[in-house]
Formats: structure tokens, C-alpha cells, sequence
């Protein structure tokens, strides 16, 4: 295992896995994933969280390292999503001495998830504003329910001024990957956390309180330079507000007739000199890349085909997805396609208008079958409405 030294006391043990390429079954990470674990060595031995399922073998064999012949107090359940949990019996049957940690709801999906018939004699419940002392180390404990479960929690360890984030503050790819922090934090959060940003405010809110010099996700790097860059994006992101100046341009075309205007729109507005145009071919790109898009811009442009009475498929998703994320605060272009009776633009509309804060153009544009000349004005004019919203 890499030597990842939080301190001389608070010891990583959790371990990449470079074999996955869908992580929870749904999104692509060409990179690996993390599954960030944490010793405390103390008076009492803490670990923070267990790990997936996928990488017990080695977790065992870094905690095992670690311990140098030891045992484990208290296990800390700040999470009880699968990828964290998933060891917390095995544990418990290892080290039949030792408490575990939780809220109320955390004992509630423990019970649900395995069958442990002295769990009643281990818990330790804890609330907003508790402690555990472990000798020089102490834990404060911050509920954060629903960002992204209900029993979610985070912890403030005040002697070395490190918070344990949860999935908070997260990223996709394995720790060896060199990438930027950003690109992939931001497609975990709009993707997994996203929905969730009036609960991660009031996280923030708490967090603002606490005097951190490092923190622990559960995901991704552990961060102890430039907090306030880390803090400033989740800040942005879970207010919805616009993240960067630019225009994205997302179609989905059947038979590349579609494709064909949104590749004019794009040109249009580059000859406009926007500062930033981004082509997002729904049938073809990455869907959780494809939401990141939609939320890092301030305006995008849907252009679809017609089907079945409705619209094109990955146009259907794509908006599914914007709407389940809680979409808002953005301007959209609405263009349509359809040979004998055009219906994507009345349907992407069905799905906007359940969203909020939303400004639609008011010049919606029509194709009928293939671009031709007699569109480029309107097209034009839907171009320059929403670059001037």
C-alpha cells in the first residue's frame, strides 16, 4: 500500500480498486475508485468506516499492518451505503470486544443490512454535538442526514483538526491516478450528491465553524492544501449557481440530421466569440459527464429529434437526469426536430416545466426533416435570445 500519512497517529488503510469500471453499477470510472478507510491509534484504537466488498482482502491486510498486533475499540459507521459498510460484521465477529459507532437511523439500516446477534451490547449512539474521547484524540459528531442517506454523519477530530467527510468532498478515480481534482469531483457530486444541495449548505454552514486543516473523504484524495478551493466548489455547486461562463449545446439525433444543426448552432456562437461552447452528443457521451456539463454552465441549448410522439430517447434520460439532480437556476434553447408531426420540443418543455427557476427562450425552433437556409434566421435569433438572458 502507498504510504498516505495523515499523521503519526491517524493512518489510512483503505485501498484503490482498479479493476471496477461501473461504480454502483451506473457510472464509468476508466480511472478506478478509492475506498478511503481510516486508523486512529490511540488509547483506544478507532477505525473510521469499513470498505466495498471488492476490496476486503487488501483493507484487512492494511488494518492487520497497522495494528501491529492490536486490537480494535470502536468502529465509527459514518455511512452505511454498501461501499463503506459492507465490512462491519466481519469486523464485529474479528474484534468481539469492540463498540460501534452510529446515529439512530445507522443502527436502523445495520439491522437491516446483517444479522448480529449482540449488536444491542455494541452500540454506542450518538447525536448532534457528541463526543469520544480515545485518549489524545476526540471526536465531535456533525449529522449530515441526506447528503446523499438519511443516517449520513460526519466527524471533527479537534486535536489534529481533521474532518471525516462521508462521501462529502469526494471525487471518482483511484488515489494513484494523477487528474484533476476537479473535473471528477464535480461529475460525483451533480451525479450522486447533487440533488441534496439545500442539505450540503447546511453542512457547509456547520463546517465554517470547525478549524480544519485536513480532510478525509470516502472517497478520492485526502486534502490538506488550498482548503478554501475545495470548500468554494461545494459551495457553488450545491447552491446551483453557474460554476463557469459558457453554452452548452446537447442534441440527440436519430439519423445525424439533428447533429447536423447543433453543429451549426455551435459554430454560430463561437462566431460569437462565447467563451466557451460545449458540443454534447447525447447519444454518445458519457450521461454522468454529460449532467456535470449541464450544471458547470449557466444556458444550454436541447435540440432532439421527434419519436414516437414524444422525443428522442437519450434525450428523455439526459432530462430525467437534470430533473432528478434538482436542475435550476439555468436558461435553456429548445430546438426541435420532426418529419410529419414535431413533438420533442412540447415534450423536453413537459419535463422543464417541472424544474425550478428555469428560463426557456422564447424563440423555440422547429426543423422540419433536414436543416436548410430558410432556418439559419431563426436559429440566429434563438442564438443571440439566449446570449442575451
Amino acid at each position: 500500500m502507498e504510504d498516505i500519512n495523515i499523521s503519526e497517529s491517524i493512518r489510512y488503510i483503505g485501498t484503490d480498486d482498479k479493476e471496477i469500471r461501473l461504480f454502483e453499477n451506473q457510472y464509468n470510472v476508466p480511472n478506478g475508485m478509492s475506498y478511503n478507510s481510516y486508523l486512529i491509534k490511540d488509547e483506544k484504537n478507532v477505525v473510521m468506516d469499513t470498505v466495498d466488498r471488492r476490496v476486503t482482502t487488501k483493507w484487512l491486510e492494511n488494518l492487520d499492518k497497522e495494528l501491529n498486533g492490536e486490537s480494535v475499540d470502536y468502529l465509527v459507521v459514518l455511512h452505511m451505503e454498501p461501499d463503506h459498510s459492507y465490512n462491519v460484521k466481519l469486523l464485529a465477529d474479528k474484534f468481539p470486544e469492540m463498540k460501534i459507532v452510529g446515529n439512530t437511523t445507522t443502527f436502523k439500516f445495520i439491522e437491516q443490512f446483517f444479522e448480529m446477534k449482540d449488536l444491542e451490547n455494541r452500540k454506542v449512539i450518538v447525536k448532534e454535538g457528541d463526543t469520544l474521547n480515545t485518549g489524545k484524540h476526540k471526536l465531535t459528531f456533525v449529522m449530515a442526514p441526506m447528503v446523499h442517506w438519511p443516517e449520513v454523519m460526519l466527524a471533527y477530530e479537534s486535536n489534529e483538526k481533521v474532518l471525516f467527510a462521508a462521501d462529502a468532498f469526494g471525487k471518482f478515480g483511484a488515489l494513484d491516478t494523477d487528474e484533476d481534482w476537479t473535473c471528477e469531483a464535480r461529475r460525483y457530486y451533480f451525479n450522486i450528491v447533487g440533488k441534496y444541495g439545500m442539505q450540503v449548505q447546511a453542512i457547509l454552514k456547520k463546517a465554517a465553524t470547525l478549524d480544519i486543516k485536513v480532510i478525509c473523504p470516502l472517497h478520492g484524495p485526502i486534502l490538506k492544501e488550498n482548503l478554501d478551493y475545495y470548500i468554494d466548489k461545494y459551495n457553488t455547486w450545491s447552491n446551483y449557481d453557474v460554476e463557469s461562463e459558457g453554452v452548452v449545446v446537447a442534441y440527440a439525433s436519430i439519423h445525424n440530421n439533428t447533429e447536423k444543426v447543433a453543429k451549426e448552432v455551435e459554430k454560430m456562437l463561437e462566431e460569437k466569440n462565447v467563451k466557451k461552447v460545449v458540443l454534447v452528443d447525447l447519444v454518445h457521451y458519457d450521461m454522468a459527464e454529460a449532467v456535470e456539463e449541464a450544471f458547470r454552465y449557466g444556458k444550454i441549448i436541447l435540440a432532439a429529434s421527434s419519436y414516437n410522439g414524444g422525443v428522442f430517447t437519450p434525450m428523455e434520460v439526459f432530462l430525467n437526469h437534470l430533473l432528478h439532480r434538482n436542475f435550476q437556476k439555468r436558461t435553456i434553447g429548445i430546438i426541435e426536430n420532426g418529419t410529419w408531426a414535431p413533438s420533442a420540443a412540447k415534450t423536453m418543455l413537459d419535463t422543464i416545466a417541472k424544474m425550478k427557476d428555469i428560463t426557456v427562450c422564447e424563440n423555440i425552433v422547429t426543423i422540419k426533416s433536414t436543416l436548410k437556409e430558410s432556418n439559419i434566421p431563426n436559429l440566429e435569433a434563438l442564438v443571440d435570445e439566449i446570449l442575451n438572458k
